[in-house]
């Protein structure tokens, strides 16, 4: 690279990577081949658009490309129709929104404090201006059980129009069919965001939405997925006249979210991200992804009980998937921002986290995420999960000491670089 500054700072990162190991739930390592798509030449094409009705001339490959990514996302998820052109998740939740929604109407989801996302309703986003948010939370904390009694009380009084499953910090496992039921009677889209189990769900260890009858799932690409950082929806049904605009029926849902993407919300796709996604996708389809999603899930639950023997005390009592949210507070006095820095210092990187009705601010919440996929990809067994919690729990007793939080580092930093990334192969 002749830009020297930028080069060296692509090295740091491979290094700090390389060095260090990725607790962050929601973050994951790419393959070689996933890398070099990212990076290839499709980078240069504008394709406002979709397959076969494009707005731009010289697309012969673009249609063939995103094309391969779509049927491959179909074929994972068994799903009838995809629109793998969002850029990221946020997006792809706002387009469900716009596509089924009018400003005002009402949406069920789950509270941002009890596990929710950003974009299933928190007052600071834009959506939020826009619909009427209505939220749901756990009836059990120690459990993680979902107040479904309530869940359908607030159906039956708010009548939304979509009721959103999903999580961004949620160890647990939703009743789909419970959902499935609520929605019915109250006539709702049912929606899920699967963006953290997107991968579990291709790799057989986790519940597919659409057997529930579920109408809509939207995702990331690069959680659990292993793909590039995008976004993708999912439905039900197949697309009518694109250029005609459709009425708001169950029927036309795949229709109405392909126009809500484009020209609705977003330009030109990323051409060469949509080639890494159906590179990503082709290799969540070999027999060894379902190895790997079993996995992660595996060393999730051991990860999780080496912590709660440690004196770490877990939201949910533990988890059942990829995800574990720890109440640092509760458990050690300190606050997630003193516990991240603390293991950021001894290169394992996790996030600061609110808990359900957190008493700490946001910026200096009670909890820490984390979780396991990227450290199963580089390798990491149950085994080796026991050690990660020793680190952990040795880092926040010496959250001040800085010559033992140095001394941890260089043993994390040796036990990491005996594995690689998965981009040197």
């Amino acid at each position: 690279m002749i830009d020297t500054v930028v080069a060296q700072m692509i090295a740091d990162e491979e290094k700090r990577q390389r060095e260090g190991l990725e607790l962050i739930p929601s973050e994951n390592y790419v393959s070689r081949d996933v890398l070099d798509a990212m990076g290839s030449i499709f980078t240069n094409k504008y394709s406002e658009g979709y397959p076969g009705r494009r707005y731009y001339g010289g697309q012969e490959n673009t249609d063939r490309v995103e094309q391969l990514a779509i049927d491959r996302a179909k074929q994972l998820f068994k799903a009838d129709h995809a629109n793998v052109q969002p850029h990221s998740g946020a997006p792809a939740n706002e387009a469900v929104y716009s596509a089924w929604l009018e400003p005002g109407d009402t949406v069920l989801a789950m509270d941002l404090g009890h596990g929710g996302h950003l974009t299933h309703g928190a007052p600071v986003t834009r959506s939020a201006k826009l619909y009427n948010f209505i939220r749901y939370k756990m009836k059990d904390i120690s459990t993680g059980e979902i107040d479904y009694e309530e869940l359908r009380e607030l159906a039956l009084k708010h009548r939304p129009k979509i009721i959103l499953a999903g999580f961004s910090a949620y160890p647990r496992e939703l009743d789909y069919a419970k959902f499935a039921a609520i929605g019915k009677e109250v006539d709702a889209l049912l929606m899920a965001d699967m963006a953290h189990i997107a991968g579990l769900i291709v790799g057989g260890v986790a519940k597919n939405p659409f057997d529930y009858g579920f109408h809509v799932i939207t995702t990331t690409t690069h959680k659990t997925l292993r793909g590039p950082r995008g976004g993708l929806i999912l439905t039900m049904g197949t697309v009518g006249n694109p250029l005609k605009a459709p009425e708001k029926t169950l029927e036309n849902i795949p229709t109405l979210i392909d126009r809500a993407i484009f020209p609705g919300m977003q330009g030109g796709p990323h051409e060469h991200i949509i080639a890494a996604k159906a590179v990503a996708f082709g290799e969540a389809l070999k027999p060894e992804f379902k190895v790997y999603a079993a996995q992660v899930v595996k060393n999730a639950s051991v990860l999780a009980d080496a912590l709660t023997a440690r004196g770490f005390k877990l939201i949910t009592g533990g988890t059942s998937n990829h995800l574990i949210l720890a109440d640092v507070y509760g458990s050690f006095g300190l606050d997630g921002k003193v516990v991240e820095e603390a293991l950021d210092k001894i290169g394992l990187t996790l996030n600061k986290n609110a808990i359900a009705d957190d008493t700490l601010p946001p910026y200096r919440p009670s909890g820490v995420r984390l979780g396991t996929p990227a450290l199963t990809t580089r390798g990491l067994k149950e085994n080796d999960m026991e050690r990660i919690a020793e680190w952990m729990k040795q880092a926040v007793d010496a959250y001040q000491d800085e010559e033992k939080l140095a001394a941890l580092h260089e043993e994390v930093k040796a036990f990491a670089l005996q594995f690689p990334l998965p981009s040197d192969n």
